[in-house]
């Protein structure tokens, strides 16, 4: 098996309809996410090398959008949360590897909701950019 870099990257067994695991959505996600993508406050520090960057709400509902489960999010110094997956027993976070080698606390978080996030109109748009990239990569609907 391919070993990944990814919070919960050993564990991501769960498949969707198309028998897609979270570690098979890594793949496709990495060569979609892009500074288009990326939060604006984050857009001037993201690269190829950390494609992960700025991209963790709109890629944690859209996991949402095909698993099912919930987004939670730990709580950032600067105030923001950080968001990733649980679905059962499966807790996984596909954006994680933007912190390097700082490791997260998973259990401290609370839900997010898609309401609050996607109030910003910004973040609305990225995430439906993110999904439409995906859809075409997939060729068909989520």
């Amino acid at each position: 098996m391919k070993a990944y870099s990814f919070y919960g990257w050993e564990t991501a067994d769960i498949k969707d309809d198309r028998g897609l695991t979270p570690r098979d959505y890594y793949d496709l996600l990495s060569d979609l996410w892009c500074a288009e993508t990326c939060a604006p406050r984050l857009r001037d520090r993201w690269s190829p090398e950390n494609r992960t960057l700025g991209q963790c709400s709109i890629t944690a509902f859209l996991m949402q959008d095909i698993y099912g489960g919930k987004v939670y999010g730990v709580p950032l110094k600067d105030g923001n949360y950080h968001c990733f997956n649980v679905i059962g027993d499966c807790v996984f976070d596909l954006t994680s590897e933007q912190f390097g080698d700082t490791v997260l606390d998973y259990a401290a978080g609370p839900e997010q909701s898609r309401e609050t996030h996607f109030s910003k109109r910004e973040k609305a748009q990225r995430y439906a950019l993110l999904k439409e990239k995906l859809l075409k990569k997939l060729k068909a609907p989520i």
